[in-house]
């Protein structure tokens, strides 16, 4: 079982293998479009994608490591020059094969690889709204106002007609309050009215007592006189 062991053989040594692939990756790089069996095509595959990986990434170490593969300097420049712009929205799907057929003479599969411009994806158009007639801003504005005025002139009555009712409660409680009193004035005032009365008649009788001093102070006794002075009068005589 050949567990973590990527790649194939194809029946040759690893240095040989090696050197295949790397002249095969130089070629599609320089023409962009190469024609092999389909099972190196596939293998290509690997190794292409390695290399544009190491292009977007741009620095000097992934330049290094891409010259160690690729045979030619040019190729290498023309790569990195291109891969950020190319290449750079994506990731994956760099290469495209298609099968062409059977080679003749062994009747081996051959297939074309070939390098892909992916495009952007494309954003999602949205749907133009119908034109809306735009009323004046004039009229909105009147609108507008009217709306706020007739506001005003709600608020403005719910407020009276709260007034009045809280008036109106007011007005009841307060009779209630002077009907539940009447009695409890009424017990006091009937004593205060006997108290009246008693002076009054006390004053009455105060003033009688003074009109009679009065007149028998004006009816003043006759005084007797003296016998010495009737003996004088009577000798004159």
């Amino acid at each position: 079982m050949r567990h973590r062991k990527a790649g194939l053989k194809l029946n040759r040594t690893s240095s040989h293998r090696k050197a295949m692939f790397r002249n095969m990756v130089t070629s599609l790089f320089k023409h962009e479009r190469i024609r092999t069996t389909d099972v190196k095509a596939k293998e290509l595959r690997r190794w292409a994608d390695n290399l544009i990986t190491l292009a977007k990434r741009g620095d000097l170490h992934a330049r290094r490591q891409a010259l160690a593969i690729v045979r030619e300097k040019a190729v290498v420049h023309k790569l990195f020059e291109e891969a950020a712009q190319r290449y750079g929205s994506v990731s994956g799907g760099y290469t495209r094969i298609v099968k062409l057929g059977r080679r003749q003479g062994d009747a081996a599969p051959i297939s074309m690889i070939e390098l892909v411009t992916p495009e952007p994806p494309k954003k999602k158009k949205k749907k133009a709204k119908a034109p809306v007639a735009k009323k004046p801003v004039v009229k909105k504005k009147k609108a507008a106002e009217e709306k706020v005025k007739e506001e005003e002139k709600v608020t403005v009555a719910e407020v009276a007609e709260e007034e009045a009712e809280t008036s109106d409660k007011e007005e009841a409680k307060v009779t209630e309050r002077a009907a539940e009193e009447m009695p409890e004035k009424a017990a006091d005032t009937k004593p205060e009215e006997a108290i009246n009365t008693d002076e009054e008649e006390a004053s009455e009788k105060q003033a009688a007592a003074l009109d009679a001093s009065e007149e028998t102070a004006v009816q003043e006794p006759e005084v007797e006189k003296p016998q010495d002075q009737k003996d004088d009068s009577d000798s004159k005589e």
